[in-house]
């Protein structure tokens, strides 16, 4: 592709490994790159849109977690500084790094980083240096946070982009929760959204989030629960049950049209207990008017004999003028729609469990 030329990217992460697709707006046909750091679990690859570097945030069994950086595309990687870790005193252990999450264009130096067990980390350096945010760690509700199966992690962040004071997060088992002094201070936004695995059903703290997206327009997140899928307008203040017309409330992934501000997409499992895709068929479901009614998408998917899910981090949008859809699968296939979900194509097959899938447009 010629310098200068528009270029869509996705980051798709592995159980082995991450792998690049590339394309030009068409989206018609892709380029493969990798796999890259094999060997490793890759929970999240991602590029900044504000240098256009990658990050990845890996992890294994064997030689534990670490945050690499590349400059040049995915060619070349190092490690972000002396890597990510809790102070000694701190008596904790880091689990899983679980996502990188870039602030906004006016701050091009500052870094988010959400770990198992429900932590935050900052870097206000361009990723040389992190530091806890001990304020989130040290919650008083933290005593009511409890690991879900993928244990207790910080895996969604959001730094508001239209209030520079405000990020907020979701946490496995805890729920969201908000700060609007840029992290000096948090509170748990809970209002409306149920946990019908706690004995009390509608807690202050005590929902699993699975993730969450901000909607494009001020205050407006949408989020898919193990309880259901919900939509706040007023920053997590209230939130309003989205379930109707579902085959299910349960689900990890959750995507957005950039362009069409209430256009969501979803991916319902048939159960906790089973977790995979309803009906034993690939299906999605979408919403053009904010999960007030819903249509399931599945023209070029699979629709029988598939027992495979879609991880919290499985689905993404681009930026092109009519957004591309993307998610992966556990059984290693990668799936795109260009058309917001009408019909579907196969891009991949065969990888290894897709964990996370990020996608990324911009000018070379």
């Amino acid at each position: 592709m010629k310098k200068g030329q528009s270029k869509v990217q996705l980051y798709v992460g592995t159980r082995k490994g991450a792998f690049i697709f590339s394309s030009d707006p068409k989206r018609k046909a892709w380029k493969v790159t990798g796999p890259l750091h094999t060997g490793w679990e890759v929970n999240h690859l991602d590029r900044d849109p504000r240098d256009g570097r990658l990050w990845a945030a890996i992890n294994t069994s064997w030689w534990g977690n670490d945050v690499q950086v590349s400059a040049d595309g995915g060619k070349t990687w190092e490690k972000s500084s002396a890597g990510i870790a809790f102070d000694k005193e701190r008596g904790l252990n880091l689990n899983r790094i679980w996502r990188i999450q870039p602030d906004r264009a006016s701050r091009p130096q500052t870094l988010w980083c959400g770990v198992d067990p429900g932590a935050l980390f900052r870097s206000d350096d361009g990723g040389k240096n992190w530091s806890e945010v001990r304020s989130l760690t040290d919650h008083p509700s933290r005593s009511k946070w409890n690991p879900g199966g993928g244990g207790m992690m910080v895996h969604h962040i959001i730094p508001d982009p239209f209030d520079a004071k405000r990020v907020s997060v979701g946490i496995s088992v805890a729920g969201f929760f908000r700060s609007d002094d840029d992290g000096a201070t948090w509170k748990p936004y809970n209002k409306g959204v149920i946990a019908d695995f706690q004995p009390d059903k509608f807690p202050e703290v005590g929902q699993c989030v699975h993730s969450m997206h901000p909607g494009g327009r001020a205050g407006w997140i949408f989020q898919q629960n193990h309880c259901g899928v919900y939509r706040t307008t007023d920053n997590g203040e209230n939130w309003t049950d989205c379930c109707k017309g579902l085959p299910s409330r349960f689900g990890f992934a959750i995507a957005v049209d950039p362009n069409e501000k209430e256009t969501i997409y979803v991916f319902p499992e048939i159960s906790p207990a089973e977790r995979y895709m309803c009906g034993g068929r690939l299906g999605v479901y979408r919403s053009r008017n904010g999960g007030k009614k819903w249509e399931l998408l599945k023209r070029g998917l699979p629709q029988s004999g598939v027992y495979t899910q879609v991880l919290r981090h499985g689905s993404a949008t681009d930026g092109c003028e009519r957004a591309g859809v993307y998610f992966g699968t556990t059984a290693g296939e990668l799936y795109a729609s260009v058309n917001g979900g009408d019909t579907w194509s196969r891009l991949a097959s065969n990888l290894p469990s897709i964990i996370s899938v990020e996608a990324r447009d911009f000018h070379e």
